[in-house]
């Protein structure tokens, strides 16, 4: 029988809620020919909306055991060439985009019931490009990325108070540090799905799939 901290944890699943506000419409006859800019589109509408950190996804990838792992990181920048992220290549996401570089991103904004997935190939930037990424990001990135050594095990917290310490100094005195292991990488999309949530469950799936130079959409049943 289930415990009664179960059954309690099960009530409130089944107690919570989404959706209740007045949602947006979308109509996929009006969406453009490629998927890029209605991404654009949509993650400019969820920030208009209030959505937090509509900028964050969830990264998935696999190594070469083929076991699936993900995390939320921040998007850096959609363009023609892809969606941006950055990490350390010695990361477990960046080891693993080195054994297969095919990867899924996320992005879910409960504020609009809106939800894109992208699915492609991801390729490494040089280390230029990669440096200037990072440089155009925050001291508190800087820091972090200072720090390094992401993935380790850590020994202790205090361990990681004092690194962190000296990497904030460094950040501080250094803008320009340089991070040899930080890494830009760029997500060349296959395919892109689009999920607008309906109250009745009608939800619209958009997918967009990558055909030579151009796209073929599809609707999907939700």
């Amino acid at each position: 029988m289930a415990s009664e901290q179960q059954r309690s944890f099960r009530d409130l699943l089944r107690s919570l809620r989404v959706w209740d506000g007045e949602l947006p419409t979308f109509d996929p006859v009006t969406a453009p020919g490629e998927p890029l800019p209605l991404f654009q589109q949509w993650l400019r509408e969820a920030a208009e909306a209030g959505a937090p950190e509509p900028h964050t996804m969830t990264l998935a990838t696999a190594g070469a055991d083929c076991r699936p792992s993900l995390r939320t990181l921040m998007l850096h920048d959609a363009d023609d060439r892809g969606w941006h992220f950055g990490t350390h290549r010695t990361s477990r996401k960046g080891r693993e985009l080195a054994e297969r570089p095919d990867a899924a991103l996320g992005f879910y904004w409960p504020t609009v019931a809106r939800q894109v997935r992208v699915l492609g190939r991801v390729t490494a930037a040089g280390p230029e490009e990669s440096a200037a990424d990072l440089h155009r990001r925050s001291p508190g990135a800087l820091a972090a990325a200072l720090v390094g050594r992401q993935s380790e095990v850590l020994d202790s917290y205090e361990e990681l108070e004092r690194a962190s310490a000296a990497a904030w100094d460094r950040a501080r005195r250094e803008p320009e540090a340089p991070v040899p292991s930080w890494t830009l990488y760029v997500l060349e999309p296959e395919e892109v799905e689009f999920f607008q949530g309906d109250p009745q469950r009608r939800h619209i799936r958009l997918r967009y799939r990558r055909d030579g130079d151009g796209w073929v959409r599809d609707l999907l049943w939700p």
